[in-house]
C-alpha cells in the first residue's frame, strides 16, 4: 500500500550558493555555498531516494516501475511514460544567476531528446532591494538580442522587480529570466536540466575563463513578445485555495492554513506535491497513513489517494501542485 512520501534532499554546491537552506531545512551542520536542494527529482543521475516508512531507500525510479498508475496516476503515466514530470526545488541565491531561458517541448525534443522546461517561482524570502529579471522591458527581436550580448547591453532591455516574500513568478518555456542575489525561492519546474546561458556578467571562473554562453541555442528558445507585467498577482487568502498557476505541465494552488483542511484528490488522476514553506502540519490519507510535514519538507501523495486531511500545528504555508487532466 502507499503512502505519503518525503525524500532525501539533493544538495547543489554551486558558485552562488549561500547558507540559507541548510538551516530553512533543519539540517546540521551548516553548509556553506549550497545554491539548491533538490526535493523530488527523476533527473538522469539525481533520483530522490525515500526517507520515509516501508519503501525507505527506494528511489523515485523504482517507484514509478513498480507502482506505475497507482503512483503518478493513469492520465500522468499516458502523457510522460515512465518519467515523473515535475522537479520540486528549493533555491538560495547569494549572487546573481546567469540570465538564461529554457525551450519548449518541441525544440527540447529535436535538439536534446529531452522534456522542455516551463517553471513557476515562489519567493519564500528576499533580502532588501533583491530582484528578479522576467522578460523584456521593450520590444526586441533576435537580431537586436544577438547584438545586445555582444555588446553587454542584454541588461538594458530586461524586466527586472524587486521582490518580497510571497511573490510568485510563471515563467513558460521561451521566457528569458534570472534570480537575483539575495532571493530564496521555491521552483516547480518540468523534468528538464536544459539551459541556455545568455549572460553572465563578463565573471570568470577560478582558471580566469569565462563561462560558456549558448547565444545562437537561445536565439531561436526565447519568445520576443512584449507583456506588460510578467508578475503573477492573486489574492492572499487564510484558511483557502488560493490559485497560482495553471498550465499543461503543472497547476498550483497555495494552502495558507491555521485550521484543518480536507482535500478531495479522487478526480485527479494525479500525484499531488505538498512544498511545505512555513510552519507544520500532519497530512493524513484516507488509506489511515500520516506523515508529520514540517518547513522545507516536500510530500508526495500518490494518485491512489482520495482523500488527505491537513491539520495544522499551528500554521502552515505550502504549494499544493498537480497534474491536471485536460
Amino acid at each position: 500500500m502507499l503512502y505519503p512520501f518525503v525524500f532525501k534532499p539533493i544538495l547543489k554546491n554551486v558558485i552562488w550558493g549561500g547558507s540559507a537552506i541548510c538551516p530553512f531545512k533543519g539540517i546540521s551542520p551548516v553548509q556553506e555555498g549550497v545554491g539548491e536542494s533538490w526535493e523530488l527529482s527523476h533527473v538522469d543521475d539525481n533520483f530522490s531516494v525515500v526517507d520515509n516508512g516501508p519503501l525507505e531507500g527506494k528511489t523515485l525510479d523504482e517507484l514509478i516501475r513498480t507502482y506505475g498508475e497507482q503512483l503518478v496516476g493513469r492520465s500522468v503515466l499516458d502523457r510522460f511514460g515512465p518519467t515523473f514530470p515535475l522537479l520540486i526545488k528549493f533555491i538560495d541565491a547569494r549572487d546573481d544567476l546567469s540570465i538564461q531561458v529554457h525551450p519548449d517541448d518541441v525544440l527540447a525534443r529535436q535538439r536534446h531528446d529531452s522534456f522542455g522546461k516551463t517553471e513557476m517561482w515562489y519567493v519564500i524570502h528576499a533580502e532588501e532591494g533583491a530582484a528578479l529579471f522576467s522578460g523584456f522591458s521593450q520590444p526586441i527581436d533576435a537580431e537586436e538580442y544577438v547584438r545586445r550580448v555582444k555588446e553587454n547591453t542584454i541588461m538594458d532591455v530586461l524586466q527586472r522587480y524587486e521582490v518580497k516574500a510571497g511573490d510568485v513568478f510563471f515563467l513558460p518555456a521561451g521566457r528569458v529570466h534570472a534570480i537575483g542575489a539575495g532571493c530564496f525561492i521555491a521552483e516547480i519546474q518540468q523534468t528538464s536540466n536544459i539551459t541556455y546561458r545568455i549572460y553572465d556578467y563578463n565573471r570568470r571562473d577560478a582558471q580566469g575563463n569565462e563561462r560558456e554562453l549558448h547565444t545562437e541555442l537561445a536565439k531561436d528558445a526565447i519568445d520576443y513578445t512584449l507583456y506588460p507585467d510578467y508578475r503573477t498577482h492573486y489574492k492572499a487568502a487564510t484558511n483557502a485555495t488560493v490559485p497560482l498557476a495553471a498550465c499543461p505541465y503543472f497547476t498550483t494552488n497555495l494552502l495558507d492554513l491555521d485550521s484543518q483542511m480536507q482535500r478531495d484528490l479522487a478526480g485527479l488522476d494525479s500525484f499531488v506535491v505538498y512544498i511545505c514553506m512555513e510552519g507544520q502540519a500532519t497530512l493524513t490519507d484516507d488509506k489511515g497513513n500520516t506523515l508529520h510535514l514540517r518547513q522545507g519538507q516536500t510530500a508526495l501523495i500518490p494518485a491512489d489517494t482520495k482523500k488527505v486531511t491537513i491539520a495544522p500545528s499551528p500554521r502552515v504555508k505550502c504549494m499544493e501542485t498537480f497534474v491536471e487532466v485536460k
